[in-house]
């Protein structure tokens, strides 16, 4: 956790400090709280290091009831759909295909409010690809991206969703249980999400769309929009030409060299993002499996 907290700069202390409650000693304070909180709880006992637990922090504005609340609620999501989160080895074939595709690409730099941008693309095959294996892509990009930019988990980050290449298989893959876990996922991960645009997409999205909303807080639906091909210029106006990349009007590489360089760092990020979370999983289920035999 020092170390991460050594990435930061200046402005993003003095934005940590304003902007989300954070000082040193509370900082210090607040995690050894919620550690001990966790230590408490045999169902949520080793999942999290200080790190973690300082992102729920920051996402809570060092609100400890709240993020207790939020670490609960994100811990049950991952038990609900366990085949989300485990077994995240970039190596395998089904993985490959979908990091060889770039399925998911976080942009290289942040935009001009610091926070991390992340593209998904709906370009992959619904008969082939699994909706557990996108959910783990998703989270291997966003994991790694956060890694290299900390700073992420003060700022947060925006996602751009591309339905250029959408078709009715893809539309019908999406079932409202995934979409209610999608909301989870989104409203309950240890970073917040400020901005959800999605862009390209056709008019039977409108029903998917509506049924995605259904599910969220108020916030997260104000945060939410839509947008056509005809208007998708408003989607992308605000963030910067120098961190995009060529297909989307910007100068920062293309998508096949954007779509190379996140393959690499996800690869030799491998035993991270397999053994550490392979093993909090592991012993979720088995709680959570002594838990229900029990009642």
């Amino acid at each position: 956790m020092n170390h991460a907290w050594k990435k930061l700069s200046n402005d993003d202390k003095l934005y940590a400090a304003t902007q989300l409650n954070e000082t040193d000693k509370n900082r210090e304070n607040s995690i050894a709280e919620i550690r001990r909180w966790i230590e408490e709880n045999d169902d949520l006992r080793g999942q999290l290091d200080d790190f973690e637990i300082l992102r729920f922090l920051r996402v809570c504005k060092f609100n400890l009831e709240k993020t207790k609340i939020r670490i609960r609620n994100h811990s049950k999501q991952r038990s609900d759909v366990p085949e989300w989160y485990i077994n995240k080895d970039p190596f395998l074939p089904e993985l490959q295909e979908l990091l060889d595709m770039g399925f998911c690409l976080p942009l290289r730099n942040p935009d001009d409010q610091g926070r991390l941008v992340m593209f998904v693309r709906i370009i992959y095959d619904p008969r082939r690809h699994k909706i557990s294996n996108l959910a783990k892509i998703y989270l291997m990009a966003l994991e790694t991206a956060l890694k290299y930019y900390p700073a992420a988990s003060i700022y947060g980050y925006t996602l751009f969703v591309d339905f250029a290449d959408t078709t009715v298989r893809h539309i019908a893959q999406y079932r409202p249980y995934i979409l209610k876990n999608s909301v989870r996922l989104w409203q309950y991960y240890p970073m917040s999400v400020k901005l959800m645009n999605m862009f390209n997409a056709p008019l039977i999205y409108d029903i998917t769309a509506a049924i995605l909303k259904s599910f969220m807080t108020e916030k997260l639906k104000n945060r939410f929009n839509v947008y056509s091909d005809s208007t998708k210029h408003n989607c992308l106006k605000d963030i910067p030409a120098n961190i995009l990349p060529v297909e989307y009007g910007g100068t920062d590489g293309t998508i096949q060299e954007l779509t190379e360089y996140w393959k690499k760092l996800i690869e030799e990020n491998r035993d991270s993002l397999l053994n550490e979370n392979d093993l909090r999983m592991r012993k979720m289920t088995k709680s959570n499996s002594r838990i229900n035999k029990k009642y």
